[in-house]
């Protein structure tokens, strides 16, 4: 069994850097590579990587085609029978990545691992959950929102949640294991995503196909939640609300329309993509 690890990044680089030190000090025990696709960076990403980590291949695209088609791109010129799909702002610690793949191989049955996330204070983030609904991405939300409030109701219930492995309907594309082959048969990530819900939408082709996710606590990284983003917040929201309308128009259609219109309400409507 082989492994390709596939790191997409975006003007990222002190967080791309911290995190593929980790895997260098640590690296997992089975046979992989390390693949970090450049969506276009203007930081020095390229540079500082092939300079610091010369045994890690980058791949550098021309624009930043966003989250999904670049995934795609390194999953296309990667080999392993497993595929890693891990954020550029995620710390993995020793042994980590060899436990996830072993929980993965226990299971033959599931398609999907995906590993228990905290952040850099240890607190858990709630890395799965069920299909997005209208009801459902609400809940996570308000959830969610509680639980980085610090509410102890939320907090621990999030903390009970992260602690026991269960099937699940997704696990956080920060740190997604898949076999090839189910990726390859429902033709890798849907690229309409430009950034969030590629991981929900993709989970969710592979449970059509009657295989299943396991979300393992067994495993665990650490993962700084986007930060490099902040500096783009706006752009960001842009793209989050475009794949949220995305994703309702493909599985939600009869609800698609609520949801713009909610969001022209609310002055949320993106404009069209540049």
């Amino acid at each position: 069994m082989t492994l390709s690890i596939v790191i997409v990044s975006f003007n990222a680089r002190a967080d791309l850097e911290n995190c593929l030190a980790s895997l260098a000090a640590a690296p997992p025990r089975i046979p992989h590579e390390v693949v970090v696709v450049d969506n276009a960076s203007n930081d020095g990403s390229v540079a500082a990587v092939q300079r610091r980590f010369p045994k890690v291949r980058v791949l550098v695209q021309q624009r930043n085609s966003g989250f999904s088609a670049a995934n795609n791109v390194g999953i296309r010129a990667t080999s392993g029978q497993l595929i890693l799909l891990l954020n550029s702002d995620t710390i993995v610690p020793a042994g980590a990545l060899d436990v996830l793949v072993e929980r993965l191989l226990s299971h033959p049955e599931a398609a999907v691992a995906g590993p228990r996330l905290v952040d850099a204070t240890g607190a858990a983030e709630l890395s799965f959950g069920p299909m997005i609904s209208p009801l459902s991405e609400a809940r996570q939300k308000v959830l969610m929102a509680l639980h980085d409030r610090r509410f102890g109701p939320a907090t621990s219930w999030v903390e009970r949640a992260t602690r026991r492995e269960r099937l699940v309907d997704w696990v956080s594309g920060a740190c997604l294991l898949v076999h090839r082959s189910d990726a390859d048969a429902v033709g890798l990530l849907d690229e309409r995503y430009f950034l969030y819900t590629e991981d929900v939408d993709f989970c969710a082709a592979i449970r059509a196909r009657g295989r299943k996710i396991l979300f393992t606590p067994e495993a665990q990284l650490t993962h700084l939640r986007g930060r490099s983003r902040a500096a783009v917040a706006d752009r960001m929201n842009a793209a989050y609300r475009r794949s949220q309308i995305a994703f309702y128009e493909k599985h939600h259609p009869r609800w698609a329309p609520v949801l713009r219109a909610y969001l022209t309400i609310r002055g949320h409507l993106p404009p069209p993509e540049p």
